[in-house]
This record gives C-alpha cells, sequence and structure tokens, in this order.
C-alpha cells in the first residue's frame, strides 16, 4: 500500500553537507508521521527527524541545529538537509512513515562522513 524510496547518501568530509529525499507513493499530509532514523553498524537504530501531518517537527538532540527536515506536499516527498556532518552521523538512513498506526520503511541510504 505505501512505498518509501529514499535517495542523495553519500560518502562526504567532515563538516560538509549532504541532502536526503524521500518519495512516497500517496500524500505526506496522509501520514501521521514522517521522518528519518538511522542504524550504525552493531548499534541500535535512532529516530534522527520527523514532521507530523500539523506540521511540527522533532529532532534528536545530537543534530538539533545541523539537520532540517522539510516536506514538499506537490511531489509526495519529504526531505532532510544535514549540514557541518560528523563522523558519528555515519549510518544507514531509513525514510520512515506512519499510518493508521502502522509503520513503513524505505530501503535505506549510506551516509559515510570521514574525518
Amino acid at each position: 500500500q505505501v512505498q518509501l524510496v529514499e535517495s542523495g547518501g553519500g560518502l562526504v568530509q567532515a563538516g560538509g553537507s549532504l541532502r536526503l529525499s524521500c518519495a512516497a507513493s500517496r500524500s505526506i499530509l496522509s501520514f501521521n508521521n514522517v521522518g528519518w532514523y538511522r542504524q550504525a553498524p552493531g548499534k541500535q537504530r535512532e529516530l534522527v527527524a520527523v514532521i507530523t501531518s500539523a506540521g511540527s517537527t522533532n529532532y534528536a538532540d545530537s543534530v538539533k541545529g545541523r539537520f532540517t527536515i522539510s516536506r514538499h506536499v506537490a511531489v509526495n516527498t519529504v526531505n532532510l538537509q544535514m549540514n557541518s556532518l560528523k563522523p558519528e552521523d555515519t549510518a544507514v538512513y531509513y525514510c520512515y512513515a506512519q499510518l493508521y498506526g502502522d509503520d513503513y520503511w524505505g530501503q535505506g541510504t549510506q551516509v559515510t562522513v570521514s574525518s
């Protein structure tokens, strides 16, 4: 019923920037929440940023002031602008959406930050 496709990952030097994009198969306004999680090798998946259907946002403390989540309703996309990247940001980033109490996930995109 729901497909989420991420893009924009890659290799970047510490202090650099990347922009991730998530394309959804339906209007992002239909989701209770849409956002991004990340998971590093051997570590637990963690919330990075989320935006609600009302437009409010929440960020992990570790990324506040550096990352910005935004939505583009006309093209069913959610973006994550990542600035001042640090090596500890290295992880697979997953687009996430909640609909009718169910969770949906994208395939993931690798972000690697070198020191």
